[in-house]
Parts: C-alpha cells; structure tokens; sequence
C-alpha cells in the first residue's frame, strides 16, 4: 500500500532548538571588497587565516579587540541590517577597535554606499561552551 502525503499535516514536526546563544554587541560596521587597495596587493583574494574569498559568501571581518569578546574564526553572526547569518572569515588592522567590515564582493560602489554606521549584531555561541567573554 501506498500513501501520499498531500497536505502539510504530514510534516514532521519536531522541535529544533537553536544551538546558539545569540549575544548582542552594538558595533560600527564598514564594508570592504577583495581588491588590492582594500585587502592585500599580493593576495587580494586571501583573508588573513587564509581563506580564499569568493563572491556571494557572507563574510565579515572584526577588528582584534573583538576575538577576546568570543567573535573567533568562524562565528556566526547576525547583523540588524541584512537577512542571513555570516561567518567571521577575516580580521582587521590592529588600529580599528570595536569594528566588523562587511564583504561586499568587488562592487565598490556598494560598499562605498554602505559607509560606515552603527548597527546591532548578534553572535553565536555554542550553549553547551563557557562564554569567556560574559565573566
């Protein structure tokens, strides 16, 4: 015997809980393109844990100061301005504080645009790990 799931009755509904604990963080936020003028001249392409960049990923760079508050390689994060979730693939110059630089591919016009504001984020941390950065 055969059944058919028509309608959306048939769905599964299982619960998923989020695995995250999203912590906010008000922060200014920038945008940058993989050129040689923004990046490396050597490697425009290349962020600096080594991750070849490609457009159409959602990534963000943080300034240092932000990788002891928990936003480490390959966080996720939610920024109040744009839908979907990016991943902390870059890190900043040492001079920039309290900052991310959003990727915006090499539309330069865009990122200009987008300047530079303040804008609420919040990041994931694993709820079964110690968030150092709350103690």
């Amino acid at each position: 015997m055969l059944f058919i799931c028509i309608s959306s009755s048939c769905k599964k509904t299982v619960s998923q809980e989020d695995p995250y604990n999203w912590l906010p963080l008000t922060v200014t936020a920038t945008a940058y393109n993989s050129t040689p003028a923004q990046t490396s001249y050597e490697h425009p392409a290349i962020t600096a844990w080594g991750d070849s960049i490609k457009p159409g990923v959602k990534w963000i760079a943080v300034s240092r100061d932000l990788l002891k508050k928990g936003l480490e390689y390959n966080t996720l994060v939610k920024i109040d301005t744009f839908s979907g979730v990016y991943i902390v693939k870059d890190k900043m110059h040492r001079r920039w504080k309290n900052r991310i630089d959003i990727y915006m591919d090499t539309d330069i016009k865009k990122a200009r645009e987008w300047g530079r504001r303040k804008v609420e984020i919040k990041y994931g941390v694993l709820k079964d790990t110690v968030n150092t950065a709350e103690k």
